[in-house]
């Protein structure tokens, strides 16, 4: 499974499911949202991520599982059951991994390095976080300023071509500050020199949650309360940290308890997938959210003026009664599925660099396709 099939179906209602593994992970990166460290230890009970994800059928699935965390290779053995599980039923999975396991010298695969393009010799990926990741579909690694502080370059590349010689489809998850960031401008250069074009990349801005609350920029502004803006995020279920399923993978809406109802979907330890998906697909406030958005759900029929970032706003929309209301007037029962379907219709036909231009840095949109065009020069403040 490539990169831009798994980003084209986001907009999809259910077609596709966040499993947060755990909260702990080696690296302490300054931009990391979950504000992850390895002494953290909330994380999902394991056996109920087992019944959760085995609960799913050849008739009711997810297309696409999503492993992530933290870092999901601290429990390599349970993301192997998870994906296998996953895969029993039908569906594709992927995992996004810091790349610890790499930063120690290199990866050995058995054969010699290749000149120019960073040697192979070193140390091995271990056994069990090699099986791993042969159990998945798509394997993705995120780098940026703040992951290169703690794991070189050199030692993701290495470890990248390792992977893709077991057959496992790649890409990275690269995240900067913006269209400007002279990092991200050298990064992908860098990439598509290594992989000769040969390996995707999907391009993020970060956002101020986790440790980067203290420093990075706002989200963006807002959209015009009068003009549609469909939320693709409120598509996907996510499990958090405590088990509990949510709508969106805002991080405050994924960390901060309680969840508002609107964006409630359950818990695993009571229900299976099958209740989880209905609950997705048949809530007139979250297929309001994926059809106009919630900018213009709460100045259509909600009970006074969101405050707040767009998510914000989202989040407010849980205790307003109006809202809720105005919602099953538009999108309740058939009429609502019909509009649902038909925004993420809409939305699935922009494609994968599509999905990017809405949602991440959209200069960098090209780039979740192999072989996409050439970027332009980009120049501004170097945050490293």
């Amino acid at each position: 499974m490539e990169l831009a099939e798994l980003v084209a179906r986001r907009p999809l209602p259910a077609a596709g499911l966040l499993l947060g593994l755990t909260r702990r992970c080696p690296l302490r990166c300054a931009h990391c949202s979950t504000g992850s460290d390895l002494f953290t230890r909330e994380e999902p009970d394991g056996g109920e991520l087992e019944r959760f994800v085995g609960s799913f059928s050849a008739e009711n699935r997810p297309d696409v599982v999503m492993l992530t965390g933290g870092e999901p290779l601290l429990l390599p053995a349970l993301a192997e059951r998870l994906s296998t599980l996953a895969r029993r039923a039908g569906s594709r999975t992927a995992l996004l991994s810091g790349m610890f396991f790499a930063r120690s010298g290199g990866l050995r695969s058995g054969r010699e390095g290749r000149s120019g393009r960073g040697g192979r010799g070193g140390k091995a990926i271990p056994p069990a976080i090699l099986r791993a990741i042969r159990s998945v579909d798509h394997f993705s690694a995120s780098l940026d300023v703040h992951h290169e502080r703690e794991v070189p370059r050199a030692d993701v590349f290495r470890a990248l071509h390792r992977i893709r010689d077991e057959g496992v489809a790649v890409s990275f998850h690269l995240t900067g500050t913006g269209a400007t960031d002279p990092y991200l401008a050298d990064i992908t250069r860098a990439v598509d020199k290594e992989f000769g074009g040969r390996v995707p990349c999907l391009v993020n801005e970060v956002r101020p949650f986790g440790r980067a609350a203290s420093w990075a920029r706002a989200a963006r502004t807002g959209p015009d309360p009068a003009a549609a803006s469909p939320c693709s995020m409120a598509a996907w279920p996510v499990v958090a940290f405590d088990g509990r399923v949510l709508a969106c993978c805002n991080q405050d809406t994924v960390d901060k308890r309680p969840v508002p109802a609107h964006l409630d979907l359950g818990h695993i330890g009571v229900d299976d997938w099958a209740t989880v998906r209905g609950r997705a697909l048949e809530s007139p406030m979250l297929r309001m959210l994926r059809t106009v958005g919630p900018t213009h759900l709460a100045a259509r029929y909600g009970s006074g003026a969101g405050a707040g970032s767009y998510c914000d706003g989202c989040r407010a929309l849980g205790g307003d009664e109006a809202a809720a209301a105005g919602a099953r007037a538009v999108a309740g029962g058939a009429a609502g599925a019909l509009l649902d379907l038909t925004a993420a219709v809409r939305g699935s036909r922009e494609g994968a660099q599509g999905v990017v231009r809405r949602h991440g840095c959209a200069v960098y949109a090209p780039l979740v396709v192999t072989g996409g065009p050439p970027l332009p020069e980009t120049g501004g403040r170097d945050v490293r």
